[in-house]
């Protein structure tokens, strides 16, 4: 297997460690809030609450309630649960923004150590020594250097040519990563908005039960889910939209930057071609 499979695979391994992480956490987290609402009477009929009392936090934002003809606030099942999606939907997508962000900084891409050695190294002309050096790094940069060191033989236009495919490859890999994200941003906002579709369709449903003179306390659980739900949608798809754009934008400046410093530093084989010509080689371990 050759330098660019192997990173492609240990970075994949890294990704499928963070988001196991990250959805272990968000379901404790979801948990918790599930645990403070039944521990604050948020679930269930409240025989003992009257219509007109004043809901709780948890009742407004967590919990979709109705009045039935009797006064008496029962929950709205259907209603709650879409709730209870978005906000693990939220818990989620707070925590994937996190982890992309991590590993999309400019530490993963373009690191200024690395850089800085590879750079000294050839300007002495230690062409093999820069490569035993680049091996072991796992960056987006690292990788095209490596892919550009292996051609070598074939000239500078190869290696520059390699590193603009590597580039490209890198960079469209970090894209897909990323894109759950995007996906969050657009699925939230229609859960939100089946969930004020529904919301509407019980406080129409409690007209016609009335006989078109609803009680305007019975009309307030179904507008309530339909509100309730349209907030849940729009606060989990804004930050997630937001944190899309940010990392997209960041992983293609950073990208640009790190193929156009990767090309740069290949200028230096086309002025001295005759010394390049064993790079391509595998060079020998230095000793322990």
């Amino acid at each position: 297997m050759n330098s660019t499979a192997d990173f492609s695979v240990t970075k994949r391994a890294r990704s499928t460690r963070g988001r196991a992480v990250l959805i272990a956490v968000s379901c404790i987290g979801v948990a918790t809030l599930g645990a403070t609402a039944l521990a604050q009477g948020g679930f269930g009929d409240q025989p003992e609450v009257a219509a007109t009392d004043s809901p709780s936090f948890i009742g407004m934002f967590f919990v979709s309630r109705s009045a039935g003809p009797d006064g008496i606030l029962r929950t709205e099942w259907f209603g709650t649960i879409l709730i209870w999606i978005l906000l693990l939907l939220s818990v989620v997508g707070i925590g994937l923004a996190v982890n992309l962000a991590t590993a999309n900084s400019r530490r993963t891409i373009l690191p200024s150590i690395q850089v800085e050695k590879i750079r000294k190294l050839l300007v002495r002309g230690a062409w093999k020594e820069a490569m035993v050096l680049n091996r072991n790094e796992q960056s987006d940069f690292g990788m095209m250097m490596q892919a550009s060191f292996e051609e070598a033989p074939h000239g500078h236009s190869a290696m520059t040519s390699r590193v603009e495919q590597v580039a490209v490859e890198t960079a469209t890999e970090r894209f897909r990563s990323i894109e759950p994200l995007n996906v969050l941003g657009q699925v939230a906002p229609m859960i939100g908005l089946f969930g004020t579709v529904y919301g509407m369709i019980v406080a129409f449903q409690s007209i016609v039960a009335s006989g078109g003179s609803a009680d305007p306390v019975a009309l307030a659980g179904g507008i309530g889910t339909a509100l309730v739900t349209t907030f849940w949608g729009l606060l989990v798809a804004i930050p997630a939209l937001a944190a899309y754009a940010f990392i997209r934008n960041r992983v293609d400046a950073i990208s640009s930057e790190a193929e156009s410093t990767a090309i740069e530093l290949l200028q230096r084989f086309k002025s001295a071609p005759a010394e390049a010509e064993g790079v391509g080689s595998t060079p020998a371990e230095p000793s322990k």
